[in-house]
């Protein structure tokens, strides 16, 4: 078999959120047809379907599994993947790329670094590639990319696992580490809410990096933790600096606040560099306005369901003709992932001329006011 131009995709885990969100890309996006598996749709294509069917066969399926099912699937191939092209979608690379270089597919694993989003892409998000074995596939596979419109690195499995521990077990761990002490302090805070007046930015973006966590599949980020062999060194690192940091407060003499500004302020930035630390800090003040803008008392959101040049134009000339002043404007989408404008209104506003400039938008088809 040879790498078609238009293959079938099948995915392995396609009742999962990866794999639904896959379906839709590959036949929104590229116009493929999909078909998957997944023990949890009872209508879901076999196995035996997918290998008979499909070119290119994706796994999503849970990190601590993946590499037990692949060799599940090889065996139940048995040298019918010649030709065909195996991908997998985990937050770890070693194992899973290992296990699908025993069969005689061609493989590659992939790592997009976000939740399946709510855009049609990946637009604006990184994606870790993995190439392992590739010959007939490779040009596809540069189609897939292009088509995804991720920011693709590529790394072998190995350093990807180790850039893992950091990038998202170090991070995930500083958060529940974090929320633990939070939910430690309810004896005398009461509920966690009663911190939000008190809060900095720095607060806000950890306490939203927490409730992320938080609010998503606990088995993702279980697997994140224990499923790669780098996190274990990695929080012995953490725990280390924490102690340090601990026994020089512990101390409080002025030795003490030496080697906290020499150790963890100076050392640290020497090595971020300069450059990291100044795109760092305004990226940091660029966070900080948003959520000002968000914070914002009145607001209104817009979907435009008219993709096209102008559209905007419209719907602002809506506002100035009745005499509303903007104090900010955001895209962003909703929980159904449709692409709309918040509006932030001045406070000074006449709440006559925001219902004349709503009306409007309604009356001329510019778009949907949407609920608060």
């Amino acid at each position: 078999m040879t790498p078609a131009q238009a293959p079938v995709i099948g995915i392995v885990g396609s009742a999962g959120a990866y794999g639904r969100w896959l379906q839709g890309f590959f036949t929104r996006e590229m116009g493929l047809v999909v078909i998957g598996h997944d023990p949890a749709d009872p209508a879901s294509a076999s196995p035996e379907q997918v290998l008979a069917q499909a070119q290119v066969i994706i796994f999503s399926v849970p990190i601590r599994h993946t590499a037990q099912i692949i060799a599940q699937w090889i065996a139940q191939a048995g040298g019918r993947e010649a030709g065909q092209l195996w991908l997998d979608i985990t937050s770890v690379k070693f194992a899973p790329v290992q296990a699908m270089l025993a069969s005689q597919a061609e493989v590659a694993g992939l790592h997009p670094m976000c939740a399946p989003p709510k855009s049609p892409t990946l637009k604006g998000r990184a994606m870790v590639v993995c190439q392992a074995r590739l010959q007939h596939w490779q040009p596809w596979l540069g189609q897939l990319c292009a088509a995804l419109q991720a920011q693709c690195v590529q790394a072998t499995p190995e350093h990807h696992d180790r850039v893992m521990a950091l990038v998202q077990a170090m991070v995930h761990a500083s958060g529940l580490a974090q929320a633990g002490v939070l939910r430690q302090q309810q004896d005398w805070l009461g509920a966690l809410e009663a911190v939000l007046p008190f809060r900095t930015v720095g607060f806000e973006m950890h306490l939203a990096a927490m409730a992320r966590i938080l609010a998503l599949n606990p088995a993702i980020y279980e697997d994140i933790q224990f499923g790669n062999p780098y996190v274990a060194p990695m929080l012995a690192q953490l725990s280390e600096q924490l102690q340090q940091l601990h026994a020089l407060v512990l101390a409080g003499d002025q030795p003490a606040r030496d080697a906290f500004r020499a150790r963890f302020l100076a050392a640290n930035a020497q090595a971020f560099g300069p450059e990291l630390v100044a795109t760092g800090n305004y990226g940091f003040e660029r966070m900080g306005y948003l959520l000002a803008d968000l914070a914002g008392e009145q607001a209104v959101s817009v979907y435009l369901p008219q993709d096209r040049p102008g559209s905007l134009r419209a719907l602002l000339a809506a506002f100035e003709q009745a005499g509303v002043n903007l104090a900010s404007i955001h895209s962003s989408r909703t929980p159904a992932g449709e692409l709309h404008f918040r509006l932030g209104i001045d406070s000074a506003v006449d709440p006559v001329c925001l219902a004349q400039a709503l009306a409007r938008v309604h009356k001329d088809d510019i778009g949907r006011v949407l609920a608060p």
